[in-house]
């Protein structure tokens, strides 16, 4: 698919990588929302746009950083316009998040490069690129999608690896201290990724991206992550943590795709950022920001938060989904807090997870089950506000006898008390 200095403190917060020959344990304990990102098209952001962003809490913008663009002429790079969009994006304490890509006709016949000339000028490309932003905050990523049609003509793990590899090289000399990650494959390829991994790229990687993409529940990621994190360990250096980031991931609002729509998207994406945090996964860009075109066939056209047309003078000048309400919600709601544990309530299906800021916990739970489900956890005597994926009020909840009834449906709902809860504090380790 397509694809501060406050955001400075936010990636070292997040990622803590010094330099990429070293390989610094990753920080997990990002608190929410600056672990959380959406896609963005524009280099240029529409009046209205930006101050929309901002408000549906999402902290990072991940974007095509285009080859050709930049490169008219060979090595001479005119970052003009991406200056603007980093200087837009830092006012607005938005993090920004680029994307090495794609093609450059001055090389290998405008294919991806194949050659030793064509991976020489795309690596000194990424270098003096890392350079000019040196010190901005910026994630820098190995290409898009290369194990897809994006890698031309067709998909080469070799071809990627021999190119990622004197990337990695070219930033580790020109810019040590940056944040360099890959491989951003379509869905999670295993094959891909150990190949990357057998080759090396391990050493210059601070973490490795996936775009889990799938037509089913999001919570069933968990093994995938699992199987992946055990294949890092087996080639990475023994003093080196490298996080799994989800570089892109959402669910369109499309009818044909098999039971969604609108509200649906917006319990899935709700579901799948608690998902990814509830994995450790320290970053999750959701895809994307608005839909990007009307054609109600395409379902790549409908992955947004937003609706594709533009509303000049309106209060909102892009109309939101349920999915808009649905991430400033869960950003609003947890806003400070990071994941704690996901309680055991007897199911498999059913998910109830503590969130905790300070002395402060919070509740978020729901179900993949068809049907509501009841769940019993232990508290402290109180009451309980409670309120929807969609930031809407329910029935307060009370504590009796020691317990919290919670009926879980397949959209997540926050439960947080205006008192400490003594027993739920010490179910997280709080003291």
């Amino acid at each position: 698919m397509k694809p501060r200095s406050k955001a400075l403190g936010i990636a070292l917060s997040l990622l803590l990588i010094a330099s990429p020959a070293v390989g610094s344990p990753a920080d997990f304990n990002a608190t929410i929302p600056d672990n959380i990102g959406v896609n963005i098209h524009f280099l240029e952001a529409r009046p209205g746009e930006m101050e929309m962003i901002v408000a549906s809490g999402a902290r990072w913008a991940r974007m095509d950083f285009i080859w050709d663009q930049i490169e008219k002429a060979p090595s001479q790079y005119d970052f003009g316009k991406y200056d603007k969009l980093v200087d837009t994006l830092n006012s607005y304490k938005i993090s920004p998040y680029f994307i090495f890509d794609y093609t450059n006709k001055l090389n290998d016949n405008g294919m991806s490069p194949y050659t030793q000339e064509g991976r020489r000028a795309f690596a000194q490309w990424a270098a003096a690129s890392v350079e000019h932003f040196r010190g901005r905050g910026i994630i820098w990523e190995m290409y898009n999608e290369p194990n897809y049609h994006f890698w031309q003509p067709k998909p080469n793990v070799n071809d990627y690896i021999m190119l990622a590899l004197e990337v990695g090289e070219a930033i580790r000399t020109a810019a040590p201290g940056e944040i360099y990650i890959g491989p951003a494959g379509a869905l999670i390829d295993f094959g891909y990724l150990e190949a990357c991994f057998k080759a090396g790229l391990l050493n210059y990687w601070s973490a490795v991206s996936v775009h889990p993409y799938r037509q089913r529940d999001p919570e069933g990621v968990a093994e995938e992550y699992r199987k992946l994190r055990e294949l890092i360990a087996a080639y990475a250096t023994k003093d080196k943590q490298v996080p799994i980031i989800a570089g892109e991931w959402g669910y369109p609002s499309t009818w044909n795709w098999k039971g969604m729509d609108e509200a649906k998207q917006g319990k899935l994406l709700a579901r799948e950022i608690l998902t990814n945090l509830a994995n450790a996964v320290p970053l999750t860009i959701w895809y994307d920001w608005h839909d990007d075109c009307p054609d109600p066939k395409d379902s790549e056209c409908h992955c947004g938060l937003v609706r594709f047309p533009y509303q000049p003078g309106s209060p909102q000048v892009y109309s939101p989904k349920p999915a808009y309400d649905a991430l400033k919600t869960l950003t609003s709601a947890l806003n400070g807090y990071r994941f704690s544990q996901r309680l055991s309530v007897g199911s498999s299906d059913d998910y109830v997870l503590l969130f905790t800021k300070q002395k402060d916990t919070r509740i978020v739970a729901w179900t993949t089950s068809s049907s509501e489900q009841n769940v019993v956890i232990g508290a402290s005597r109180g009451r309980f506000s409670v309120a929807d994926h969609l930031g809407r009020s329910l029935r307060p909840a009370a504590v009796h006898k020691g317990k919290l009834e919670i009926i879980l449906t397949d959209a997540p709902q926050y439960l947080w008390s205006k008192r400490p809860n003594k027993l739920l504090q010490k179910t997280a380790g709080v003291r």
